[in-house]
């Protein structure tokens, strides 16, 4: 079966439900888990739900998505280790989320991604797009949508 899971964050609720759904995969299998966090381009544009909302130097923004990403990696350090499943984090830099996560489940020898879907539909869908439709259709090892 599945001996290495990754598990993607955005840090969202749905997210975190699907920390605790893959741990727990990982645990009745005997899998480990590698958690990661794409986090954008530092720019001096900030962001917040798709719309700019303030500004600051890249480096203070940098440092800004340094500790959102710790933050949120720890959320899947912390259910592993109380699971008592192996786990590594990896946090890199991407603006397109899909991309980072097919890289890293291929770098990593991934065997099964394990993650969240917002599920939006309609005109949402269509101007934010699916980082969880863009892995499904372009992944080399299967995708285990957590809704």
């Amino acid at each position: 079966m599945f001996k290495h899971i990754l598990i993607p964050t955005d840090g969202s609720d749905l997210s975190r439900r699907a920390i605790a759904g893959g741990v727990a995969l990982a645990k009745a299998i005997g899998a480990r888990v590698t958690g990661l966090f794409a986090a954008p381009t530092a720019t001096p544009i900030v962001y917040r739900h798709f719309l700019p909302v303030g500004y600051m130097t890249p480096q203070a923004h940098a440092k800004q998505i340094e500790r959102t990403a710790e933050q949120y990696l720890s959320i899947i350090q912390r259910a592993a280790e109380k699971a008592r499943v192996p786990c590594e984090t990896v946090s890199v830099t991407n603006d397109f989320p899909a991309d980072a996560i097919l890289k890293i489940a291929k770098k990593r020898r991934c065997d099964l991604i394990y993650m969240a879907s917002h599920g939006r539909r309609g005109v949402s869908a269509v101007l934010l797009g699916s980082e969880t439709q863009k892995v499904l259709t372009h992944a080399d090892v299967p995708v285990l949508v957590h809704r």
